[in-house]
């Protein structure tokens, strides 16, 4: 069963960004650069894989109720959208 988002957009980004920088940041970093954490911003407990669906997955089968927050580690945020050209000499 699907669970459903119970805070605003705004409040759920804060939540799930405090958690990353505040707990697992320092502890993640470190040689898991690149890969995806999903994070239920409720718990505090967290999955991480290369693979973004197949961490929420197993988040999931550990707290079917979690409010998930996905963040790429090392960097701040999950994906990136359109073009952004490189800066010219």
């Amino acid at each position: 069963m699907k669970s459903q988002p119970r805070y605003s957009k705004e409040e759920f980004a804060r939540r799930g960004d405090a958690i990353y920088e505040n707990e697992l940041r320092p502890v993640l970093e470190n040689g898991n650069e690149g890969k995806f954490v999903a994070i239920d911003i409720e718990t505090g407990a967290y999955e991480i894989d290369a693979d973004e669906l197949a961490a929420s997955d197993r988040l999931l089968a550990r707290v079917p109720s979690a409010q998930i927050w996905l963040r790429r580690i090392g960097s701040r945020y999950a994906h990136r959208f359109g073009f952004h050209p490189l800066p010219t000499a």
